[in-house]
């Protein structure tokens, strides 16, 4: 897969359409797409977008060049923080805060392709994410710590449910870095290939979740934060209901007809 972004130098953050995949890229290189305000705001945007287009069904973030992102540009971003008094205020009109941590939250499933230096808002991107693929070369830390602050894009809430408690206390309280195979072993990413290969294998990700019938992936999907958000008797009262709905619409019975054609089914989205 070539690289789309390289012409969009003005643009902190590149998007493409490849078929039902959106490809959204953070395109500051020469900073290792460390995050400005405006990159922030360019993202939400991205996300929101994303949610609301029918024709994409699985979003792919990705880093060009050499890193994913080495976190925040405080230079640019802590006088903002300060000034509010209250946070950061990155999302604008029509966005939708990627790390989903103001009540928001994506129906579709985001695919993260990492290499280089994935830190502080990046792991958080990781964590606020479905899949992710990993650069062997890659290498990750939360050091919020050591820059006298706390993780304010859902680690502390995200990072002990997903790795366990030991596991995110390890890495949160020291700030330390580590690499792309304790990353794979604690179940921050899912997959882990050579470098240079993680943008591709994301993609061919995306791809085989977006041939999937849409509603039945988003449905899948919510159950599934229904249950880490609010229990499993929350999500159990749902499924009965969900596979109703799911049952009558047009894409079941395509899914049908094509079982017994034994042939691939094309999805909808209804």
């Amino acid at each position: 897969m070539t690289d789309p972004s390289r012409s969009a130098v003005d643009t902190r953050v590149i998007v493409e359409q490849r078929g039902f995949v959106r490809l959204i890229g953070l395109n500051r290189p020469g900073k290792r797409n460390a995050a400005d305000h405006r990159m922030l705001t360019e993202l939400a945007l991205a996300y929101g977008d994303f949610e609301r287009d029918a024709g994409a069904r699985v979003a792919v973030v990705h880093g060009v060049g050499d890193h994913f992102t080495g976190g925040l540009d405080l230079a640019d971003i802590a006088p903002r923080i300060g000034a509010s008094g209250g946070g950061l205020d990155m999302v604008p009109e029509g966005g939708i805060n990627p790390w989903q941590v103001d009540g928001s939250a994506l129906t579709k499933p985001v695919v993260l392709a990492v290499q280089g230096t994935c830190l502080t808002l990046g792991v958080e991107l990781a964590l606020a994410s479905d899949i992710v693929v990993a650069a062997a070369g890659a290498r990750f830390g939360q050091l919020e710590v050591s820059r006298g602050i706390l993780p304010f894009g859902g680690a502390t809430l995200r990072f002990p449910r997903a790795v366990g408690w030991g596991n995110a206390m390890r890495w949160m309280l020291t700030g330390d870095l580590f690499d792309a195979t304790e990353a794979l072993r604690i179940g921050l990413v899912q997959e882990v290939v050579p470098d240079g290969e993680q943008l591709d294998r994301a993609a061919e990700l995306a791809e085989r979740i977006a041939a999937q019938a849409p509603l039945a992936v988003q449905a899948t999907l919510a159950n599934a934060r229904l249950a880490v958000r609010e229990g499993d008797a929350a999500a159990e009262s749902r499924l009965p209901t969900e596979l109703g709905r799911l049952a009558a619409s047009e894409d079941a019975a395509a899914g049908m007809r094509a079982f017994l054609a034994r042939e691939p089914a094309r999805f909808e989205g209804r």
